[in-house]
């Protein structure tokens, strides 16, 4: 899990890594100190304590019935297997996302995420099985990122070089789609990096489009600051929050 943003009144979302390094950023709002530390203790117990940063801000939210309670039966070991993924609670619906290993994981948590939770929840499983070759691709990325000049959509060198060798990769790759998504940190205007996201997206796309990939298989989408993969008090948190990611479908 990467992000959990709790706001008792709209949305809970959790995000899962893909590696070990990666914190668990707790954000958001929630109406009192007990949620607070019932959400925080759930995220220690699956997670480890290293791991958890908290950003949770308390007061001007008003929660549904049962709320901290069902929030909490969501955070279990299970979401380890969810990958660069997103819970969200919004009231009483809830809508998981990410990527999965394979369809019995898929339904599996689904059911799981359904049957422990009382009316009026609702569950809406958007889970999705990754493609063959996701594995090689974060294989090839690592822990690097793929750099930019600063407050720019210019590909460093050193950008150029991560791109190089992930453009052999997904030539051997029978992908039919990849989706590349932009992130930035949360320095500035949140429209600015929203737009930075995107346009470092499409230059990513025109990069590997003049190695050979087939442009027609690309998607390129912009999230700005929104799911942070580490925490941006950190200089190097906001370094590995200015991200390209790769997600491959079939």
């Amino acid at each position: 899990m990467e992000t959990v943003h709790a706001q008792s009144a709209t949305a809970t979302s959790a995000r899962s890594p893909d590696v070990g390094v990666a914190k668990i950023v707790a954000s958001g709002i929630v109406p009192d100190a007990v949620t607070k530390a019932n959400l925080l203790a759930k995220l220690i117990q699956v997670y480890g304590q290293d791991r958890v940063v908290d950003q949770i801000s308390i007061g001007g939210v008003a929660a549904p019935p049962n709320w901290t309670a069902s929030v909490s039966s969501l955070l279990t070991p299970q979401l380890k297997s969810v990958h660069q993924g997103q819970l969200v609670v919004e009231g009483t619906n809830i809508v998981i996302q990410g990527e999965v290993a394979t369809d019995a994981t898929r339904q599996n948590i689904g059911s799981n995420f359904a049957r422990g939770l009382n009316e009026p929840y609702s569950v809406k499983n958007g889970l999705r099985v990754s493609a063959a070759g996701q594995g090689a691709i974060d294989q090839v990325l690592g822990n690097r990122v793929v750099e930019f000049e600063n407050a720019s959509a210019l590909l460093t060198v050193a950008g150029k070089e991560i791109l190089d060798e992930l453009a052999e990769a997904l030539k051997t790759i029978p992908a039919k789609r990849i989706d590349i998504v932009g992130h930035t940190d949360n320095i500035g205007d949140a429209a600015r990096n929203l737009a930075l996201s995107r346009a470092r997206a499409d230059s990513v796309k025109i990069y590997l489009v003049a190695k050979g990939i087939t442009p027609q298989i690309m998607t390129v989408s912009g999230l700005g600051a929104d799911q942070p993969l580490m925490d941006n008090t950190t200089a190097e948190g906001r370094r590995r929050n200015r991200r390209i990611e790769f997600r491959l479908s079939q």
